[in-house]
């Protein structure tokens, strides 16, 4: 792309660019224009909310995943709730893993899980807790290693291998311990079992109820971006950043589209949620060599859902359904009409995600829809969930980049990657791509409030920010 082809004199936005309208470029912009700093959002989709929006297909909604709304930090909760009132469910949370033909409750209740996997093996996963606890390995770098220490060689095969290695597509011997030690990190047997016996246990994952809006996760992004619009800010869709030029350490403009139709834009400071290997490989001039290696390593695991109205209401009775199952591709079933009635507004009808975890171009990805429908619906049955003559319809969604991996390499590509964009004074990067984090939206949301900070002069590490807002 030439500079002919684009406005000889950059246009000048309002003082900052969010790159992205997903939970943390929305709390950025939000936090901008609550400090009377308007800001100017720029996102490449036709809506906001990027993996935590609500999709609609014939007056029925879904998610694109699951998201519940829950948080240990007051001042993202008194947003939620500031934002959206009695718009705001509380929704009692069930979650089950099914096993070998069986659901089991999630979090552990020992009752259940000791009447399904029966008295022999229970016996072998406590003896190999024990075994655990009393000869633990010293190498703990691993996913299988972590996994192993905590739960036990037995309960990590029997509830957490054959999931977490659909999940990610790779053997959890090649996975870092990084990623149990943010999301599970607080979970113990020891935490469940006094949850299962006492009711309290303090982990995130095991909490009991939470908040969702009445019309899907979307609803929070859409009331926000309506905020941020009627305190002067923009949110532009169809926006999409493809070239970011610096000079003396500074971001001095911006490129939104390509072609005969780009245009260059400049703002004084960047707050960035797009994948950092697009960030970096939309630099120009381009970063060292070094750099652009470590960003084409950062890898991503991809994701399909595969949303279905079925023709019949109370299917079952979970929000969602941890798929451990081998024999089927799909991971996790949602059921979005028992996180919100509205979400199947025909009472006789019931709106189901399929997830399905895959990578970018491969079999599953490039299957076609209807097939991805068929394949879908079939799988529901065999698992026991439903019936495929009770699909009514069915549509894809296809998102690219959804989870950041967390490989053999991951840290000191991250590494290498951070070096460089320190030296760019007036770009920040925040949110789970931003940071290829694999994080929730209440620290997505905290990281760009706290971008939006820095802009006013606060010294906020958003790399060190932890998932419950610790820093």
């Amino acid at each position: 792309m030439t500079q002919a082809r684009m406005t000889e004199e950059p246009v000048k936005l309002q003082a900052v660019a969010v790159i992205g309208a997903g939970p943390a470029g929305l709390g950025a912009a939000l936090e901008l224009c609550l400090r009377g700093t308007a800001a100017t959002v720029l996102e490449k989709a036709d809506k906001v909310g990027g993996i935590a929006r609500t999709e609609v297909h014939k007056g029925c909604r879904f998610d694109v995943g699951g998201h519940r709304f829950h948080t240990r930090m007051e001042r993202v909760e008194s947003l939620w709730r500031g934002m959206l009132g009695e718009d705001l469910l509380t929704v009692r949370r069930l979650s089950r893993i099914l096993h070998g033909g069986e659901l089991f409750r999630y979090p552990l209740d020992v009752y259940d899980t000791l009447r399904k996997l029966g008295l022999t093996e229970s016996a072998l996963v406590v003896l190999s807790y024990l075994r655990a606890k009393l000869a633990p390995r010293r190498e703990r770098e691993t996913l299988e290693q972590w996994l192993a220490n905590r739960f036990g060689n037995r309960l990590y095969r029997t509830f957490f291998k054959t999931y977490s290695e659909k999940v990610w597509g790779m053997p959890c011997s090649e996975i870092r311990s990084d990623w149990a030690a943010q999301r599970i990190g607080s979970l113990s047997v020891g935490r469940a079992l006094q949850h299962a016996v006492f009711g309290r246990g303090g982990a995130r994952t095991l909490i009991s109820e939470f908040l969702y809006p009445v019309n899907g996760a979307g609803m929070m992004w859409e009331r926000i971006e309506s905020e941020v619009r009627a305190r002067g800010g923009e949110v532009l869709l169809g926006s999409e950043v493809t070239a970011l030029h610096r000079r003396d350490g500074r971001i001095v403009s911006l490129v939104l589209g390509e072609g005969a139709g780009a245009r260059e834009v400049r703002a004084d400071h960047v707050v960035s949620t797009m994948p950092l290997p697009e960030l970096v490989g939309r630099m120009r001039p381009a970063p060292p060599e070094a750099v652009l290696h470590a960003a084409r390593g950062l890898r991503h695991r991809d994701f399909i859902l595969v949303g279905l109205i079925m023709g019949r209401p109370r299917l079952f009775p979970d929000n969602w359904i941890y798929v451990h199952e081998p024999s089927v591709r799909v991971g996790r079933v949602q059921n979005y009409s028992n996180f919100s009635p509205v979400m199947a507004p025909d009472l006789g009808t019931t709106s189901l995600g399929m997830e399905y975890f895959c990578n970018e171009g491969d079999g599953v990805w490039t299957m076609p829809d209807a097939e991805l429908v068929a394949l879908a619906a079939a799988e529901l049955e065999q698992l026991g969930l439903g019936e495929a003559g009770e699909v009514r319809d069915g549509f894809v969604i296809r998102q690219p980049m959804a989870y950041p991996v967390y490989d053999r390499a991951y840290q000191q590509n991250l590494l290498t990657i951070r070096g460089f964009l320190s030296t760019v004074e007036n770009l920040q990067t925040a949110g789970r791509n931003g940071l290829h984090r694999y994080n929730n939206m209440d620290h997505s949301m905290l990281t760009g409030t706290l971008a939006a900070e820095n802009v006013h002069g606060a010294r906020h590490d958003l790399w060190r920010v932890d998932t419950d807002g610790e820093r």
